[in-house]
């Protein structure tokens, strides 16, 4: 490292302002000591050279780091939209953020250990794919949030979606103009894809209707394979598993000629940026992103500053109407 790259330090400023190092940190404090005079030629001082306090430092010597680690993968974009949020969140807290992405060739352990590492003192993991084990034994060394996902055992904190509420919202908003064929584009292996497919199931036989599921998965590829498997057998409506399967979806049905939503309605899931797109317009069923993460926020740091056992908050979502549901047309009709 260059003199010139160097982090100026608590004895620069003191040459800088003529003053002793003890009297640069009195004001650095905020501690009584020094006069009015001096703390501003001290500011003045640490503003040319670019000083910054190191609050990490300070917080690591009285065993604090006001970190918390939050690992997300890489590929969901639902995922950058509650990182955002917690960003807030924290700092409305007093907290930092530390992030760890889940991606290809990064496994989800490797994420968690570099967050512990930075000397987190909570955890959250957005839609954890870990056993309820192992994340029984990252709760024993710091508190664990599992956010999206509540199937996580009693040592775990967890926030999430009401995945069966969210598809009889899906549900009951397609029969109500009048689909009677619908199909559910499934998540695959994909966290909450279980919930909503039996969900469905339950849901369509409520209304009186079959439950027909197609394998589906979390990204465009996905919803573009489901959406070419239904040609010939089109139904008048469609609910995928998020919002980047039914993209997948929509795209399918517009390389085969048919309009969304004149000919097939699609219905996505988690009302992320991709949905809210001018050219897009998709209706969705909305997670609050913007809550949940508030949520999981709150709830690590409650656990860090409070004793108290873990517990699971479930918020109910809400249905965004665009413009890719509409009422079936005569020829998609039973």
């Amino acid at each position: 490292m260059t003199e010139q790259q160097r982090r100026p330090t608590l004895m620069d400023v003191a040459r800088a302002a003529g003053v002793s190092r003890a009297l640069v940190s009195i004001v650095m404090r905020g501690a009584p000591g020094a006069s009015e005079p001096t703390r501003q030629k001290v500011m003045e001082a640490a503003r040319e050279l670019g000083y910054r306090p190191d609050s990490r430092a300070r917080l690591l010597r009285s065993s604090r780091t006001k970190l918390l680690g939050l690992s997300f993968s890489s590929s969901q974009p639902f995922h950058t939209e509650i990182v955002d949020a917690a960003y807030a969140e924290a700092a409305a807290r007093g907290y930092e953020i530390a992030l760890s992405a889940v991606a290809n060739g990064r496994p989800e352990e490797r994420a968690i250990e570099a967050l512990l590492d930075f000397g987190s003192e909570a955890l959250i993991l957005i839609s954890p794919t870990l056993s309820n084990q192992d994340l029984a034994r990252y709760a024993g060394q710091v508190p664990l949030v599992s956010l999206l996902r509540n199937d996580v055992g009693e040592s775990v904190d967890s926030v999430s979606s009401d995945d069966h509420a969210g598809i009889r919202i899906a549900v009951d908003h397609l029969t109500a103009l009048g689909h009677r064929r619908i199909v559910h584009v499934d998540g695959g292996t994909a966290v909450s894809a279980d919930q909503r497919r039996a969900a469905f199931h339950t849901e369509m036989l409520r209304h009186g209707l079959e439950p027909v599921t197609v394998p589906g998965g979390p990204t465009e590829e996905d919803g573009l394979r489901a959406g070419q498997s239904l040609i010939g057998d089109m139904p008048s409506a469609i609910i995928a598993f998020n919002d980047r399967a039914a993209l997948g979806v929509m795209e399918s049905l517009r390389a085969t000629g048919l309009q969304v939503p004149t000919d097939v309605s699609v219905l996505g899931y988690d009302d992320s940026q991709f949905a809210r797109l001018s050219y897009v317009q998709l209706s969705s069923i909305s997670q609050d992103a913007p809550l949940l993460a508030a949520a999981a926020v709150d709830r690590a740091v409650e656990r860090i500053e409070t004793p108290q056992p873990p517990a699971h908050l479930v918020r109910t979502p809400h249905l965004v109407l665009r413009r890719t549901t509409g009422h079936p047309a005569p020829q998609m009709q039973p």
